[in-house]
């Protein structure tokens, strides 16, 4: 048995350890949605309206010493009546949907199958071109497959809107580093906020780290407390489960 503490697989086994009988198992249904979607909300509100920056500015005394009753030194963005597109609609895209529905969002999916979870929260599916090309907002919310990795790249950057703005709390291997990074320089997408990149720990030569308006994290997405302690429990389960000779959770095709 090969356990993976994680609530999606980075990549597929192999499948001669298939052949061979090993098992893999992770840890499906660790609700990953509670811990994953309010980072992704996190980094496009801080994104929106610069909330970090404006403490700092506070605690300085700009707003001591500011002539009038309020400032702000970006442009703010509202939400509402903008397009939420999400590269993937799963348990995860879902939960997104629906908090971007409360904020007033129109929101699109290109998944490859529909949920009827979501359809009820209204979310519209489209074409993969067709999401780029509507998106104000593009969240991806997908496992690392071979059709999407690299699949935000110079090409496809190209078919979205101007001003874009882009959150990624999935997986790095998704972005062309360099691509993402020059549209950001260029102002072809407004803003980025990532909590992962393609190499884990961030390597100092990223073209992300000096990229104009990219928040970076380091992967804590799936990190509070509780998330933590609901991937140990199924660790247990998953182990106890395998011991009795019924295994849960396992990925094996």
């Amino acid at each position: 048995m090969t356990w993976a503490a994680c609530t999606k697989l980075q990549r597929a086994p192999s499948p001669l350890a298939f052949a061979r009988g090993l098992f893999f198992i992770g840890a499906r249904g660790t609700d990953a949605a509670h811990a994953c979607l309010p980072p992704a909300i996190t980094l496009l509100l801080e994104i929106c309206h610069h909330i970090g920056y404006h403490n700092d500015t506070v605690k300085s005394g700009k707003w001591e010493q500011c002539p009038d009753w309020c400032y702000w030194d970006y442009p703010l963005i509202e939400l509402a009546g903008k397009t939420y597109g999400l590269l993937g609609c799963g348990n995860i895209g879902i939960h997104t949907a629906a908090i971007a529905s409360a904020l007033g969002m129109n929101v699109i999916a290109y998944d490859m199958r529909q949920r009827d979870e979501a359809l009820q929260l209204g979310v519209e599916y489209v074409s993969l071109d067709e999401l780029f090309a509507r998106s104000d907002v593009l969240g991806l919310q997908m496992p690392l497959f071979p059709f999407n990795t690299g699949i935000i790249n110079r090409e496809n950057i190209a078919k979205m809107k101007d001003g874009v703005i882009i959150i990624n709390n999935s997986r790095g291997q998704m972005v062309v580093e360099q691509d993402l990074a020059d549209a950001l320089n260029s102002g072809k997408v407004a803003a980025a906020g990532l909590d992962v990149v393609s190499t884990e720990p961030i390597r100092g030569d990223n073209p992300l780290l000096t990229a104009k308006n990219c928040i970076l994290t380091p992967h804590i997405s799936w990190a509070p407390r509780e998330s933590r302690q609901r991937i140990m429990d199924c660790t247990v389960d998953n182990v106890r489960a395998y011991l009795q000779g019924a295994p849960i959770n396992v990925v094996n095709p």
